[in-house]
């Protein structure tokens, strides 16, 4: 029987349309909110149609010398083009990206993952350093 990890995907995001890439904005520290930006398709466009999309993003911390992330939150993209009409017959289309913000004592380790509709389960992560 298949375990999930099993079935999660990672690649260079700069060659793979569905890995969330993570970008972190200004220079983190203990003291101030920290916004993380998480997209997906950043160097090469996902399609965003009824047929073949990104549903959803999570975020997840790992704090330095913890066991277990901390879930910071989720985004769900559900507007693809569909309407009573059929698919792609709306112009209101989501688009895979959204922000996040928390603040954290520890340094640690970003991990995002994303859900295609095709292509199934996909991850990123990214080191936060704080000043």
């Amino acid at each position: 029987m298949p375990e999930i990890n099993d079935l999660i995907k990672s690649a260079d995001w700069k060659k793979e349309k569905h890995v969330p890439v993570i970008d972190i904005e200004g220079s983190p520290s203990k003291e101030k909110l920290i916004k993380v930006n998480v997209g997906v398709g950043k160097e090469v466009s996902h399609p965003n149609t009824t047929e073949h999309h990104i549903s959803w993003i999570s975020l997840f911390f790992l704090p330095e010398g913890e066991s277990a992330p901390i879930q910071i939150g989720d985004i769900t993209f559900a507007a693809h083009g569909s309407s009573p009409k059929g698919a792609d017959t709306s112009t209101v289309y989501s688009h895979h990206q959204g922000a996040f913000v928390f603040k954290t004592e520890k340094p640690g380790t970003l991990l995002a993952s994303s859900y295609c509709n095709i292509h199934g389960l996909w991850q990123g992560s990214r080191e936060l350093t704080l000043e």
